[in-house]
């Protein structure tokens, strides 16, 4: 598990993963909603964001783990909505569950950021089959960014979530 203490350092440097460095950024974004159904290979965001707002009570972030996909978007949609900056995680199979929600999203819009987080699995490492998500944006009208490492995936993180 994640040293917390070093992830949430507010200065220095961390040796982290790409998924706990998308949790650093959107902490240090201000993220104050965040839902997810776990699964690997996304788990540790999930993880590391619980624990955040669990041991930080001062972050004013509500974390959970949703009883499914469709729910934990429906959860940080409704966040969004209310204009908190949100974050929803799933598994690239995950969000063929949570597609109905996703489609709406995509065409009624929100208020706060609300970042979805997808990951696929490649090779079926965890999965019982590959997929390639980024087929989503172009079917849903919504971006992909795809960071190339942990640091890029920091900055994305906190760049999105800050909007």
């Amino acid at each position: 598990m994640t040293n917390i203490k070093q992830l949430l350092a507010p200065e220095g440097t961390a040796v982290v993963l790409g998924n706990e460095a998308v949790a650093r950024g959107a902490l240090e974004a201000g993220l104050q909603l965040f839902a997810s159904y776990p699964g690997t290979p996304v788990s540790e965001i999930g993880e590391v964001l619980a624990q955040a707002a669990h041991t930080k009570a001062e972050l004013g972030l509500y974390a959970e783990w949703s009883v499914n996909e469709k729910s934990a978007l429906e959860c940080a949609f409704a966040g969004s909505l209310a204009g908190r900056r949100s974050m929803f995680c799933a598994k690239h199979v995950g969000f063929n569950v949570a597609q109905d929600a996703l489609m709406t999203i995509a065409y009624e819009g929100t208020r706060g950021a609300l970042v979805m987080v997808t990951g696929d699995d490649p090779s079926m490492h965890s999965s019982q089959n590959e997929q390639d998500n980024r087929w989503l944006g172009t079917i849903s009208g919504i971006p992909v960014l795809e960071p190339s490492d942990a640091q890029e995936s920091q900055d994305m993180s906190a760049q999105l979530t800050s909007h």
